[in-house]
């Protein structure tokens, strides 16, 4: 039996864990700055919430899902993904009845999907993304597409690339559909066992399939440009002046679709152009949706949102050579010795600790030496050393680790002094 984390996940340890505590706080900063609120979901959701959220045709849905039935005989699935939980969540609270629209919501947490890991693609994987819901605006696509992009420049990313596509509306992907069907059908047995599929189901996910991407019948495939009415091409139009107006770069790209049922007009994909990222370079995707608030019960809404992984957005930033401003270091660490010295460090540590400073001491009984190294590996700014005499004087020795300098401070003024130095003495 093997005691090794199971394959497809991975442990976080100190010294990364602070790279992703920092872009976490960087893109909940953002989302407040965007008047989006943080909103939480279960882990793990009824299995027809995603069959219908996220549809039946699709691979996550036939071919990724950690899916199980529990005690009571119910089939439950780790969700693959956050849109399906955040409308369910927004419909079962009847949050489309509150007075303040569309409702704005961001999200962040581990998601599962059983695929073959690869850099950057784990089994349990930590996606943000958000949700706009309620509004049928244009320049709602647009915030989403900026906020999209901002997560990533940011944080310092500049080889970025965002390309755009319209789905167009019902009427427009219906008339879109039939054209692939005629398309696609005189090449049916040449495409792959999913494609074939696909072709009755769904057939702009064969526009998305790898296994078919080099066939030549993907090139000569109908555009769904061509098939937009008139208020489809009014709203892309809408969007692109948005975007235009906050100087924000696209590429119009009629091959980007979004193979879900419920997504219309507006698609999108933010990529990496970093020499060096990988081979797959997209970063992130959303695009306009309706139908889904009505597939799990509740009114006509429709929807705008995006997600990325978090994993990708630390490959792209290493493909960068981003760093980012993580302070490892330690404020102080105590250095002790004597019982008596001892215990009175154990009551000062917890009092700088209470008021704010970041404090560590040894316990493992090391001699003077020994403490001053751990201090200097742990990269403290200061080694604050107490030992009978000092504690005989009502003293405490603190000494500057980067010039060196060392000084006498009152012991019941080591709160107060502590406090001074680390802020730069004000």
């Amino acid at each position: 039996m093997s005691m090794n984390a199971p394959r497809g996940t991975q442990d976080i340890l100190p010294g990364t864990s602070e790279k992703w505590q920092y872009v976490e706080e960087q893109l909940a900063d953002l989302c407040r700055r965007y008047h989006y609120k943080e909103i939480r979901t279960p882990i793990f959701e009824h299995t027809e919430l995603f069959q219908r959220g996220v549809g039946d045709s699709t691979d996550i849905v036939q071919k990724e899902m950690y899916t199980f039935e529990d005690r009571g005989g119910r089939s439950i699935t780790l969700r693959p993904e956050g849109t399906a939980s955040v409308v369910r969540s927004y419909v079962q609270n009847k949050v489309y009845g509150l007075p303040n629209q569309p409702t704005k919501y961001f999200y962040m947490g581990p998601m599962f999907r059983y695929e073959r890991p690869q850099q950057g693609r784990m089994r349990q994987f930590v996606q943000f993304g958000i949700e706009a819901l309620g509004s049928d605006d244009p320049a709602i696509d647009a915030e989403v597409l900026s906020l999209a992009l901002n997560s990533y420049r940011e944080l310092g990313l500049k080889s970025l690339k965002l390309v755009v596509n319209s789905l167009g509306d019902q009427e427009s992907r219906e008339a879109h559909r039939a054209a692939l069907v005629r398309h696609f059908d005189p090449h049916r047995e040449e495409l792959c066992a999913d494609c074939q599929v696909r072709l009755d189901q769904n057939p702009l996910r064969v526009l998305d399939c790898k296994k078919d991407r080099e066939h030549p019948a993907m090139e000569t495939a109908p555009s769904i440009l061509e098939y937009l009415n008139d208020y489809s091409k009014d709203y892309f139009e809408q969007v692109k002046q948005y975007l235009d107006v906050m100087d924000i770069e696209y590429v119009v790209d009629p091959n980007l679709v979004r193979g879900l049922d419920y997504y219309n007009h507006t698609a999108f994909e933010i990529m990496s152009e970093a020499e060096g990222f990988g081979a797959i370079t997209t970063l992130s995707g959303g695009g306009r949706y309706t139908g889904l608030v009505q597939e799990v019960g509740g009114p006509e809404t429709s929807g705008i949102g995006f997600a990325m992984s978090i994993e990708r957005l630390l490959m792209a930033l290493e493909a960068e050579n981003v760093e980012l401003p993580t302070d490892e270091g330690l404020d102080v660490f105590f250095v002790s010795l004597g019982d008596e010295a001892n215990r009175t460090a154990v009551k000062l540590t917890d009092e700088l600790r209470r008021a704010g400073i970041q404090v560590d001491k040894d316990y493992l009984g090391k001699k003077m030496k020994a403490q001053f190294k751990a201090a200097d590996r742990l990269g403290s700014k200061f080694v604050l050393v107490l030992g009978d005499q000092e504690l005989e004087n009502g003293v405490i020795n603190v000494k500057n680790m980067a010039s060196g300098e060392q000084q006498e401070v009152a012991l019941d003024g080591i709160i107060e002094h502590m406090q001074k130095e680390l802020t730069g003495g004000k």
